[in-house]
């Protein structure tokens, strides 16, 4: 096996590992979902475009006959329909969006999941010189960075319920 190929095949597995762990993410939203009968502070918006998304790139794995990105876009756009389904499910008529200085709203382990997938598979479109693979990760690194900052700038507040539960 040449060094390429082997080098292929652990970038093609880190990317495949790293966008599974991003889809799982909303895992615990979902339970969520399920235990509070309600969708509290779950946003609704990444399940959205995480499904049209991994259908877009289904269809263009399926064009282009790669099996990483047919079979990683396939169980993404299982799993983001399932959370779809389940917000739906849950979501009161009157969801209210309200904007604070707080990244309470925000996911930091959904944060890690896509800087971690979309390096991985920007180096996976680099190394295939690809470049339909790789640009349109850019911004989720770009976005990652930006979140991360966030989390850093407005740490985020520990929910007093949570806190009585774990005392």
């Amino acid at each position: 096996m040449e060094t390429g190929s082997v080098a292929d095949s652990l970038l093609s597995g880190a990317c495949v590992f790293f966008t599974l762990g991003m889809f799982s993410t909303g895992l615990s939203d979902l339970r969520h979902m399920q235990m509070t009968r309600s969708v509290d502070s779950v946003q609704f918006l990444p399940f959205l475009t995480t499904d049209v998304n991994n259908l877009g790139w289904l269809s263009y794995g399926v064009l282009k006959g790669d099996g990483t990105l047919i079979i990683v876009n396939t169980v993404g756009a299982v799993l983001q329909t399932l959370y779809i389904a389940a917000y739906l499910r849950y979501c009161p008529q009157k969801a209210k969006v309200i904007q604070t200085k707080s990244t309470h709203r925000l996911s930091f382990s959904l944060t890690i999941a896509t800087l971690l997938s979309s390096a991985s598979w920007s180096l996976y479109g680099f190394r295939l010189s690809d470049p339909y693979i790789t640009v349109p990760n850019l911004p989720g690194i770009l976005t990652s960075f930006i979140r991360l900052w966030l989390f850093w700038k407005y740490p985020p507040e520990q929910d007093k319920n949570y806190r009585l539960l774990h005392t």
